[in-house]
């Protein structure tokens, strides 16, 4: 029969064993869902203005477009593919370890078009009540006049929704679907600092929680 000091120190070992095999599992668990599931994303800049603001925070949807198994290009079945509208995050085509979020305006086999500003899909303007533009003619031709140009097989066609202030497609060219991270799917928080301000140093310039950006679907 154990003697007291002994049954508390098993107890003790049992209550610390059962407290790690929860971490562990919390662990396992966040893992699994950050890998094929939901991610956090931040904004860093204005390119998806006014749709997304820098300092808004999100989460992407993983599970849309099938998530990707680590350290591979196998991508798990999705639920849907990527359309012309859905607003993306994705690896930067020139440097995969840095992601971008984008909103995709045309697929593989599609034919894009800037004239003069205005976005032309296979020979249709497309009317864009999100999209903005700030600066007047700037003389730049893959900002302001771009194409024809056809999305070739396995590549999506990518722009900001603040055109003026976005670095998007029009330079860098199509993204393959295989840098795809998911869709941005829901914001659950939002603050307003100084964008031009470097990371972390920018924490410091906080001027305000945005309440009103919480908890908004992301279109």
């Amino acid at each position: 029969m154990l003697k007291e000091p002994n049954r508390a120190r098993a107890a003790e070992k049992s209550s610390a064993r059962e407290t790690l095999d929860s971490l562990v599992w919390a662990l396992v668990i966040f893992v699994l869902v950050r890998t094929f599931a939901f991610q956090a994303f931040q904004i860093p800049s204005s390119s998806m203005e006014k749709t997304l603001l820098p300092g808004d925070f999100l989460f992407v949807n993983k599970l849309l477009y099938g998530a990707k198994l680590p350290f591979t290009d196998i991508r798990l079945p999705g639920l849907t593919h990527p359309k012309p509208g859905d607003i993306i995050v994705f690896q930067f085509p020139q440097d995969p370890k840095t992601d971008y979020i984008k909103r995709c305006v045309a697929v593989a086999g599609q034919t894009v078009e800037v004239r003069d500003k205005q976005l032309y899909v296979d020979g249709v303007l497309k009317n864009e009540a999100y999209a903005i533009h700030v600066d007047p003619r700037t003389g730049e031709r893959q900002r302001d006049f771009f194409g024809p140009y056809t999305v070739p097989p396995g590549n999506i066609f990518m722009m900001g929704d603040n055109r003026d202030q976005s670095y998007d497609s029009r330079f860098w060219g199509p993204v393959d679907l295989k840098l795809i991270r998911g869709q941005a799917w829901v914001t659950y928080f939002s603050i307003s600092w100084d964008d031009k301000a470097a990371f972390p140093q920018r924490l410091t310039t906080i001027k305000r929680i945005r309440p009103e950006r919480m908890f908004r679907w992301i279109r």
